[in-house]
C-alpha cells in the first residue's frame, strides 16, 4: 500500500505543473522545469503527469518559450461574434474554464492592454486570480483622457497602471499615486505598431491585448498580433457589441487561413491562431475601425503577410 500511494504523489498534477510552466521563458527554464525534449523536437515532462498537466504544457509551453518580444490577443464572444449584448452586458459571454485560461494569459504577460471603452463599461481588474502567477502592467489606450478616475485600475493598487493618454488631456498632474502616465503627441502614435515599441521600451516586450473588440482588431488589421485567442460560447446573442472587424477581402480565396489550434473550454470552443506579423492583412488596403464603442469590452467579472493555410491541429494532442 505504501508503495502504491508514494507512485500516485509522484504524479505532476495540474497546479504544480502550471506553477513551473508560468515562470519559463528559455529552454534552459523549461528544462530545469522538467521538461525534456523528445526525438519528435516536442518538449514533455519527464515524469508522470496527470492528463491536466500535459494538456498545460502543450497548451502554453509554445507561449512561455516565444520570446520577450510577443503581442498576443484574447476575445471571448457568442456563437455569432458578439462579446456582449447591445446593451453592453456581458456577465458572461464565456465559462470559468475560459476564465481560468485568461488569467493564465496574464500571467504569462508584462502588460496586458486594454482600450477606453472597454476600462469605462466594464471596469476591469486586470489581474491574476484564478492561477498562480504576478500580475501584469495595466495599460489603459485612452486618447482623450476620458476614463473616470474611479475605476479599479487606478484605485486599487494591485498592480502598476500605466495610462497613455494623447496631448492636451492633461491628466499628469490628478493622477492617484501609483499611476504612471505616458502622454503620447499625436493620434499617429497610438497606432498598434508604435504602441508596442513605446512600451517595449519601458521594458514591456510580452504584451496581452484583452479588449475590447476595436483594440484587438486593430492590432490584428495592423498585424502586430504573433497569436490570437478566440474563444466561442455556445449562445446566440442576435446583435450586440461586435468582436474582431476590419477591413476583409472581396474575394474568399483571399480570406486570411492562419494555422488553428482548437480546444475545449467546458461548453465553449477555444481557437488559437498562430499569425505572421508584419505587413497588410491580405490585399485590403482600408482603415483600421475608427473608434471604441463605448460599451466594448468584456464581462465586468471578467469572465473573459502570406496567408497559411490548413485546418490545424487539435490542442490537447501531447
Amino acid at each position: 500500500m505504501t508503495g502504491r500511494a508514494e507512485h500516485r504523489s509522484s504524479v505532476l498534477d495540474t497546479a504544480e505543473a502550471w506553477d513551473r510552466l508560468h515562470r519559463i521563458r528559455s529552454a534552459a527554464d523549461a528544462e530545469a522545469a522538467g521538461l525534456v525534449l523528445g526525438p519528435d523536437g516536442c518538449r514533455r515532462w519527464g515524469q508522470d503527469a496527470s492528463p491536466g498537466a500535459a494538456l498545460l504544457a502543450d497548451r502554453y509551453l509554445p507561449l512561455c518559450l516565444a520570446g520577450p518580444r510577443l503581442v498576443f490577443a484574447q476575445l471571448g464572444q457568442s456563437l455569432d461574434g458578439f462579446i456582449a449584448t447591445r446593451t453592453g452586458d456581458a456577465d458572461f459571454v464565456t465559462g470559468e474554464e475560459d476564465r481560468r485560461h485568461l488569467h493564465r494569459l496574464r500571467a504569462l504577460a508584462d502588460a496586458v492592454v486594454v482600450g477606453a471603452g472597454t476600462t469605462v463599461a466594464d471596469d476591469p481588474q486586470l489581474t491574476v486570480r484564478a492561477c498562480a502567477g504576478a500580475n501584469p502592467v495595466r495599460v489603459v489606450l485612452d486618447p482623450r483622457g476620458r476614463v473616470p478616475l474611479r475605476r479599479r485600475v487606478f484605485t486599487d493598487g494591485a498592480a502598476p497602471t500605466l495610462w497613455v493618454v494623447g496631448a492636451g488631456s492633461d491628466r499628469e498632474q490628478t493622477v492617484p499615486d501609483g499611476v504612471d502616465v505616458l502622454t503620447l503627441p499625436d493620434s499617429d502614435a497610438f497606432s498598434p505598431r508604435r504602441l508596442v515599441q513605446a512600451l517595449a521600451r519601458r521594458g514591456l516586450g510580452r504584451l496581452l491585448i484583452e479588449g475590447g473588440g476595436v483594440t484587438v482588431s486593430r492590432f490584428l488589421h495592423e498585424q502586430q498580433l504573433h497569436r490570437l485567442y478566440v474563444t466561442v460560447a455556445p449562445v446566440l446573442l442576435g446583435d450586440g457589441v461586435p468582436g474582431l472587424r476590419f477591413p476583409g477581402t472581396p474575394v474568399m480565396r483571399d480570406a486570411l487561413r492562419p494555422p488553428v489550434r482548437r480546444a475545449a473550454l467546458g461548453e465553449d470552443t477555444l481557437f488559437e491562431l498562430e499569425l505572421r506579423p508584419p505587413g497588410p492583412l491580405g490585399p485590403q488596403t482600408g482603415q483600421p475601425p475608427a473608434g471604441e464603442h463605448a460599451d466594448a469590452g468584456k464581462a465586468r467579472g471578467e469572465g473573459e503577410h502570406s496567408v497559411h493555410h490548413g485546418d490545424g491541429q487539435p490542442l490537447g494532442r501531447a
